[in-house]
């Protein structure tokens, strides 16, 4: 249902059950799938593609062009996953001819004020609270949580399952299944109440709070302790996960609490 006072390009595919709003502008090259709600003064911008059921609050701006001095106008998609909400004044940027792409998952919530920068990639099922910030290149898991005000650097990982305290700044890729708080940010433990809540048994949460003892708590330095991670404990989806994480390190991971101050 397209509101008279809402303008939609011709060339916009627009499935038939899609609400936009007055005063939303949807631009050429964009398409959104079914069941979708674009608010008031959305601009959805060329190179979007907007999945089925999601909700897009007023003043979002999607698919505007990278804010990357570099960009020279290469054709690029932001997509947005199927059940994703976009709150008020979300900003998502398309990508560079480096991933082609910005991309968030299936199912996420990305509160107000977020801005996503492109050739982000970020999976299904995460939250982004109030005022999070990802900048360029960033990759993000399954299930990640960002509470407010957190800004991460350009390029940094973050694995699935992690949560990230509010008011922190990612300067290094994060492992999954931990928590992140502190100045600089540093590994406070495992993220045992989201692990609980996704089905995760508490023989599975032991064995990731060994592997992260190990890894965080016995003075070895990171290459030490992922090897005896791989001599000694036994080879699980969970464990291979974060070996195989810090294998692709290139930021180098958070340090410990201990370790950092």
């Amino acid at each position: 249902m397209n509101q008279p006072l809402a303008y939609v390009h011709p060339g916009a595919k627009i499935a038939k059950n899609v609400v936009i709003e007055p005063f939303a502008t949807i631009h050429n090259n964009v398409v959104i799938g079914e069941g979708t709600w674009i608010g008031s003064n959305v601009t959805i911008m060329e190179g979007a593609r907007i999945g089925k059921n999601c909700n897009i609050f007023p003043g979002a701006v999607i698919s505007a062009i990278p804010q990357d001095l570099k960009f020279q106008d290469e054709e690029t998609v932001a997509i947005i996953g199927d059940n994703t909400t976009l709150r008020e004044y979300v900003t998502i940027n398309r990508g560079t001819v480096d991933r082609g792409k910005t991309v968030i998952g299936k199912n996420c919530l990305i509160m107000a004020y977020c801005h996503i920068a492109h050739d982000c990639l970020v999976g299904d099922n995460c939250i982004f609270s109030n005022n999070s910030t990802l900048a360029g290149h960033v990759t993000v898991g399954d299930f990640v949580i960002l509470a407010g005000m957190t800004a991460v650097h350009q390029f940094c990982m973050l694995g699935n399952h992690a949560f990230i305290t509010g008011g922190s700044l990612v300067r290094k890729d994060v492992p999954p299944f931990v928590k992140g708080a502190r100045e600089p940010l540093s590994y406070v433990g495992i993220n045992s109440i989201g692990l609980r809540r996704r089905g995760f048994t508490p023989e599975k949460i032991r064995e990731i709070q060994n592997i992260y003892r190990l890894l965080y708590q016995k003075n070895y330095n990171t290459t030490q302790a992922a090897g005896i991670i791989e001599a000694e404990m036994e080879a699980t989806p969970e464990r291979d996960e974060i070996l195989q994480f810090i294998k692709n390190s290139k930021r180098g991971i958070m340090k410990g609490y201990f370790s950092s101050n």
